[in-house]
């Protein structure tokens, strides 16, 4: 008997948390979830805030110009134009150029596990431990170079990531192909 008053006692409470969870629930604003999304996710830096998200927030407030996103790249920076209903600007070169999609390899035979690129990865790319070789989780990287500096041994290198057909894409027109049409 006192079984099933337990049963019903939580499924009281458990209806009463749903309400609340659906009554109270705290919005945040769909534009900075848009802008988020069109971001290159590396959590770089090199828009002057310490991740994406920071950065799509400071947008959606009109706080940053949306062409501080050297990964993301013109491309980027059109899209989000097109989000906001803004001009596109050139890449702000202050923060960096656009350049391939690089990912990071580490020389197994050089690194002395010292675990400093390991912390200094901010998506958690890098697989090891300390006093034991490292190594690069490729699907995971970013190509953030955030890792380079923090090595002693500089056994941390960039390179381009090789095209697969799931990243294949159309090379865009080049300025002499244009004129020539």
């Amino acid at each position: 008997m006192s079984f099933l008053v337990l049963i019903i006692v939580f499924s009281i409470l458990g209806l009463l948390l749903g309400f609340v969870a659906i009554r109270f629930k705290v919005k945040g604003n769909p534009l900075v979830e848009q802008i988020d999304k069109i971001l290159p996710q590396t959590q770089c830096g090199q828009c002057s805030f310490p991740g994406c998200k920071p950065y799509a927030e400071a947008i959606a407030k009109g706080e940053a110009p949306i062409n501080q996103c050297p990964p993301g790249g013109e491309a980027g920076i059109a899209a989000l134009a097109d989000l906001l209903g803004v001009d596109p600007l050139p890449l702000n070169e202050e923060n960096g150029v656009e350049k391939a999609k690089m990912v990071a390899v580490i020389d197994e035979n050089t690194c002395i596990g010292c675990k400093l690129c390991i912390q200094a990865c901010p998506v958690d790319a890098i697989l090891g431990t300390a006093k034991h070789m490292h190594t690069v989780i490729e699907s995971e990287c970013t190509g953030c170079e955030l890792c380079i500096p923090p090595c002693p041994v500089e056994c941390i290198t960039m390179e381009p990531v090789h095209e697969t057909l799931a990243l294949w894409h159309w090379q865009k027109p080049s300025d002499t192909e244009d004129k020539a049409n």
